[in-house]
């Protein structure tokens, strides 16, 4: 499995997420073929890194 540097991403929110710091993630596009998502909660901790597909199938989901 390749290594994927994620220190330098652009993390972000969705604007549905409330502001108080609650169950949050964040995702990042900047990795190709990829998208990491992680707890906002823990953003030095561990992100799952899910195919650019399946995560536009999700959202696509989520979405209807």
């Amino acid at each position: 499995m390749p290594e994927y540097g994620l220190t330098d991403s652009h993390w972000f929110k969705s604007s549905y997420s409330d502001g108080d710091g609650g169950d949050c993630i964040e995702v990042s596009h900047d990795v190709p073929g990829v998208v990491p998502v992680r707890d906002s909660k823990n953003p030095t901790g561990p992100a799952l890194l899910v195919p650019a597909a399946a995560w536009t199938a999700f959202v696509a989901g989520i979405k209807r």
